[in-house]
């Protein structure tokens, strides 16, 4: 059964940063692009970043571009989210997800595979 599990949520004050790991099992998903979306409460889950297999092509949100870095370790099946000055917007569940499109990643319905997510609160 594939499973994708998120970790390294948390509450941080703003300015400050979080690392979210996504750790894969059950199949290898190094030929899979691997996304990161979010949803803050009461909002659709919207794209935050992406990585192509190969971790050449990483596309982001422009919301997060420049602060939000994507990366993956396919020795380990995992996938990473470097978050930097975060700010009180950033607050909302993320989500790892696994896609075999070949372009784009950035709609929801490109994903076969997500994690159950993981909640980050960025305090004022």
């Amino acid at each position: 059964q594939a499973q994708l599990v998120e970790s390294g949520g948390g509450l941080v004050q703003a300015g400050g940063s979080l690392r979210l790991s996504c750790a894969a099992s059950g199949r290898t998903f190094s030929t899979y692009a691997m996304g990161w979306f979010r949803q803050a409460q009461g909002l659709e889950r919207e794209f935050v970043a992406a990585i192509s297999w190969s971790g050449l092509t990483t596309p982001y949100a422009d919301s997060v571009k420049g602060r939000f870095t994507i990366s993956r370790d396919n020795a380990k099946n995992t996938v990473y989210l470097q978050m930097n000055r975060l700010k009180p917007e950033d607050t909302a569940v993320y989500y790892c997800a696994a896609s075999e499109a070949r372009s784009s990643w950035r709609a929801v319905n490109e994903y076969a595979y997500w994690g159950q997510g993981t909640q980050v609160t960025v305090s004022s």
